[in-house]
């Protein structure tokens, strides 16, 4: 079987292969894709696989923006930190998905799917992707949302309410708990800020904040704002005249 793996983080693709080879010894990965550039292009000029595995929201857009722009006659099975209930479209659309962090077993029952269903995804498939992008792009973030960390030899996962903010030092990116734990990670802020929005907000160049970690924003000298937080954290943390505005909305609207 020829699986392409459709995932813009590179550990999580790496463990998904590793994975997915230990539940067969016939499965092939023919291509590990890491943006919607890449797989539009590799799919306009290589063959379908027998089936994808493919992350939902990838760093320049969702993955169902691929399938708009080129036909491709492959199931798919999305693997997707978005909550059972926000993904109940793909399952009335007969399109399997698995939770991030997912486990050989969850594989496996999704593969055996696959064998069992394989006669039922021939045919055009691109409105079910049309419809299953609709729904999905009218989702926001909620705090059951799963961002993913490698830790030393593991994939922890972390949900949105249990982060209080992201932030960048010493050009490394750390991830930074209520429970004043922190991790470094390889995503930079600019691909959390995309992923975390409207929870979070980026509101400096080096810190990317929670509303809920957000205790008290005052006025500082000359026309910044000073943002306190509800746990320890080792920085003073200001926003510039140029994003005062922006905060501020931001704050309302939260």
């Amino acid at each position: 079987m020829k699986i392409i793996i459709i995932e813009d983080e590179s550990f999580v693709a790496e463990d998904l292969a590793a994975s997915l080879k230990n539940c067969s010894p016939d499965i092939q990965i023919t291509a590990i894709l890491t943006s919607v550039k890449e797989a539009t292009a590799y799919f306009s000029e290589n063959p379908a696989p027998d089936l994808i595995f493919s992350d939902i929201q990838l760093g320049d857009g969702l993955s169902f923006e691929i399938m708009q722009a080129v036909s491709i006659q492959a199931p798919v099975i999305f693997c997707t930190a978005f909550n059972e209930y926000a993904l109940d479209a793909f399952k009335a659309n007969g399109i399997e998905y698995i939770l991030k962090p997912f486990s050989e077993e969850q594989l496996r029952k999704a593969l055996h799917k696959y064998t069992s269903m394989r006669s039922l995804f021939n045919g055009n498939l691109a409105l079910k992707y049309h419809k299953a992008m609709e729904t999905i792009s009218r989702l926001t973030p909620d705090a059951s949302q799963t961002i993913m960390v490698k830790f030393r030899d593991r994939l922890l996962p972390f949900t949105l309410d249990k982060i209080a903010l992201f932030y960048v030092e010493s050009e490394t990116t750390v991830l930074h708990c209520f429970n004043g734990k922190s991790y470094i990670m390889a995503e930079s802020l600019e691909e959390l800020e995309k992923r975390t929005a409207p929870l979070f907000f980026r509101i400096n160049r080096q810190q990317l904040v929670s509303r809920r970690s957000i205790a008290e924003v005052a006025d500082y000298f000359p026309r910044r704002l000073k943002v306190s937080l509800n746990i320890p954290f080792h920085k003073e943390i200001f926003v510039s005249r140029e994003k005062r505005s922006r905060v501020l909305d931001w704050l309302a609207r939260s």
